[in-house]
C-alpha cells in the first residue's frame, strides 16, 4: 500500500499598514486551487509546488493529495472569513483518513485583522487533526515566527536566498527530511531562537551585506547532527507580537546541539543588526544621482516604500511626480500604477488617443496627492506573460489588462491588477526596449534585482512616503515589540 502525503499551502506576506485588505479575488488572480490544478501551473518551475510535483512524479510509492493551495501578492491583512474558510477546508480534507506525512508551504508573515499568528493557527489545527503524523513546513526568509512553531512541526526550513530562487530546493529538502522521518532514518527536533531584533528588509538580499554573511555562517554550522539552519530576517511591516528576526535549527535527535547552534546564530544576528539599517535620498536627489551615472542603458531608481513585494499598494505618487519635474528630461519608464479605471479608459480610447486624468493617490492621499496627467496611449496588453527567471522561472503571470501611457518624457505602465516588476518579460510585454531607456523608475526593492541586475548600470534607492517606508520607528505598530527595532 502506498504511503500518503497531504499538501496544503497558504502564502501571503502581509503589510499591516496597507489600507487595502487581501480578499479572495487577490488569491484567485495568483493561486487558489487544489489537486492537479494546483500543481500543473508550477510543474518544472523553481517553486515549492514545483518541488511537490517533482516529488509526486519521482515517488510512485507515495500518494500525494494536494488540498487547498493559495497564494496572493503581498498586501494588506487577509480577510478573516476567507482565512477561516481556508482553515475549515484543509481540516475537512485532513480529517477522516490516515496520513503518513503532511507538508505545509507557508509564508510565516501572515496576518488578519483579528488573528495575530495565523501561520501558527494553521499548524496548530493540522497537528490537532492528524495527531502524531510527521509534519514538515517551508517558510519564506521574511517569516515572523513564534517559538512554539517548532513544537508542532517535526521538520522545517526556510529560504536561504533573496531574491528567492531556492524555493524549490527548500521544499525538496523538507520533503526529503519528511520521508527520512517517516521511514525512521532520522529523529528531527527543532529549536527556534529570537535575537530580539526587528531588521530593515531593504538591505537583506543575499548577494552581499549582512544577510550574505549570516547565510554563510548558517551553512558552516549545518553539519551532523544538524539537519538545517535557517536565519529568518523577518518582515517588519507585518505588525504581530512576533515581528522580527529569528533562527530555526533542526537536528537529528540532539536538541542540545540544535540549541547551541541556534544561540550562536542568534548572536551573529544581533552583532550584524546595525548593518541592516539604511538611509536613502529623497526622489529628487535620487534622480540626480541616477542621472550622474554615465553610460548607456538604464539606471534603476527604486522606490521601496511602495514595493509590491512588501505589500505596497501601487499608488504612491512622489517618485512619479519628481520624474515629471526633473530639470533634465531623459527617456524614462515608470512602473507602475495600479489603476483599473485608467486602464479601462485607455482601452476604450485606443492606441494613439490622448487621455487626461490623474495617477497615484487613488487609494489614499496619505502618501501624496494625485498627479494630474495628459498622456498618449502607446500600448495595450492583456497582461499575460511567462516569467523568464531566475525567480519563478516558467510560471505564467496574469496581471490583468494594462496600458502604457506616454506622459511627457515618461512611459508609465498602468495595470488593472497589482503585480510586482520582478521579471524582464514584464518589460517585453509592454514593448519597453531597456537599451533605449535612461531612467527605469520602479516600485520594487530586492527581488527586482535578480532579473534586472544584469541589464541596469546601477541602482539608486529612494525614500518616499509609502506603506513600506524606511523609517520603522514611524510606523504605527500596535503589537510588535518596539524595543526590538534596529
Amino acid at each position: 500500500m502506498p504511503r500518503s502525503l497531504a499538501v496544503a499551502r497558504l502564502w501571503l506576506e502581509v503589510n499591516s499598514f496597507s489600507p487595502v485588505p487581501t480578499v479572495l479575488a487577490d488569491f484567485a488572480a495568483t493561486e487558489w486551487a487544489d489537486g492537479e490544478a494546483a500543481l500543473a501551473p508550477f510543474r518544472g518551475s523553481p517553486t515549492e509546488l514545483g518541488a511537490v510535483a517533482a516529488f509526486a512524479d519521482s515517488h510512485p510509492d507515495w500518494e500525494v493529495v494536494v488540498l487547498r493551495c493559495g497564494a496572493a501578492q503581498p498586501g494588506g491583512p487577509m480577510d478573516d472569513a476567507l482565512f477561516d474558510s481556508f482553515l475549515a477546508e484543509v481540516k475537512a480534507g485532513l480529517a477522516g483518513r490516515r496520513w503518513d506525512a503532511v507538508y505545509l508551504s507557508l509564508h510565516g508573515a501572515l496576518a488578519t485583522e483579528r488573528r495575530r499568528t495565523p501561520d501558527l493557527d494553521i499548524v496548530t489545527m493540522v497537528r490537532e487533526t492528524v495527531g502524531a503524523v510527521p509534519i514538515g513546513a517551508s517558510f519564506d526568509m521574511h517569516a515572523n515566527l513564534p517559538p512554539r512553531i517548532v513544537e508542532l512541526v517535526d521538520v522545517a526550513a526556510g529560504y536561504k536566498t533573496l531574491p528567492h530562487v531556492d524555493m524549490d530546493a527548500v521544499a525538496a529538502k523538507v520533503l526529503r527530511l519528511l520521508v527520512d522521518t517517516v521511514e525512521g532514518r532520522i529523529r528531527p527536533c527543532g529549536v527556534l531562537a529570537r535575537p530580539g531584533r526587528i531588521l530593515h528588509s531593504h538591505n537583506m538580499r543575499t548577494s552581499d551585506g549582512p544577510m550574505r554573511e549570516l547565510e554563510e555562517i548558517a551553512r558552516d554550522l549545518c553539519r551532523p547532527p544538524i539537519l538545517d539552519v535557517t536565519p529568518f530576517g523577518g518582515f517588519p511591516y507585518a505588525d504581530t507580537p512576533f515581528t522580527g528576526s529569528s533562527v530555526m535549527v533542526y537536528a537529528d535527535g540532539d536538541r542540545g546541539a540544535a540549541a547551541t547552534v541556534a544561540a550562536a546564530m542568534a548572536d551573529a544576528v544581533r552583532q550584524r543588526a546595525p548593518q541592516f539599517a539604511v538611509s536613502r535620498p529623497g526622489p529628487e536627489e535620487g534622480i540626480a544621482q541616477a542621472l550622474a551615472v554615465a553610460g548607456t542603458g538604464p539606471v534603476a531608481v527604486v522606490e521601496a516604500g511602495d514595493n509590491t513585494y512588501s505589500g505596497g499598494i501601487g499608488d504612491t505618487p512622489e517618485l512619479f511626480r519628481a520624474l515629471l519635474r526633473m530639470p533634465e528630461p531623459v527617456p524614462s519608464v515608470f512602473a507602475f500604477f495600479h489603476d483599473p479605471d485608467m486602464v479601462a479608459r485607455a482601452r476604450a480610447a485606443g492606441v494613439g488617443a490622448v487621455i487626461e486624468g490623474t495617477l497615484g493617490g487613488r487609494v489614499t492621499a496619505d502618501f501624496g496627492p494625485p498627479v494630474p496627467i495628459r498622456g498618449e496611449v502607446r500600448r495595450l496588453t492583456d497582461g499575460v506573460f511567462v516569467n523568464k527567471g531566475p525567480m519563478m522561472r516558467g510560471v505564467e503571470v496574469r496581471m490583468g489588462p494594462s496600458a502604457v501611457l506616454r506622459v511627457g518624457h515618461v512611459d508609465v505602465i498602468v495595470s488593472a491588477l497589482r503585480f510586482p516588476v520582478n521579471d524582464l518579460a514584464y518589460m517585453e510585454l509592454h514593448g519597453i526596449d531597456l537599451a533605449q531607456v535612461r531612467l527605469l523608475a520602479v516600485k520594487a526593492k530586492n527581488h527586482f534585482r535578480g532579473a534586472y541586475g544584469p541589464v541596469c548600470r546601477a541602482f539608486v534607492e529612494v525614500d518616499t512616503p509609502g506603506p513600506a517606508g524606511i523609517d520603522l520607528a514611524r510606523m504605527p505598530y500596535r503589537f510588535a515589540p518596539m524595543g526590538d527595532i534596529g
